[in-house]
């Protein structure tokens, strides 16, 4: 049962931050082959590797295993607005730069 909990928490995090596995090869410093593996074969990480994603993540483990809470989450912020900081972060370089002038558009209104 503890397999799939850390799965679906890990998976949890990358549907929240809007991350492709890739991503969090990226962050982690694992190789995406590796993650890739976990999930798809359904395997428990080792303490080392889940440290490793929870650096990628940029949450302690203790964080981790707190399923009451998402520690991505900014507590002062709406779900709508914490959404809208997500999307904003899956977005590329272009994208962003596109998106702020669209918003600066519509400030003026």
């Amino acid at each position: 049962m503890i397999e799939h909990d850390v799965l679906d928490r890990i998976q949890y995090f990358l549907r929240f931050n809007h991350w492709s596995l890739y991503k969090l090869a990226k962050t982690s410093g694992l190789p995406y082959s590796s993650l890739n593996n976990l999930i798809n074969r359904k395997t428990c990480p080792t303490i080392a590797t889940l440290k490793k994603i929870c650096d990628g993540f940029q949450i302690s483990l203790s964080e981790f295993f707190n399923f009451e809470e998402n520690p991505l989450r900014e507590k002062n912020l709406s779900t709508e607005q914490q959404d809208l900081i997500n999307s904003y972060e899956a977005l590329s370089v272009k994208d962003k730069e596109l998106l702020q002038a669209y918003l600066r558009g519509l400030c003026k209104k």
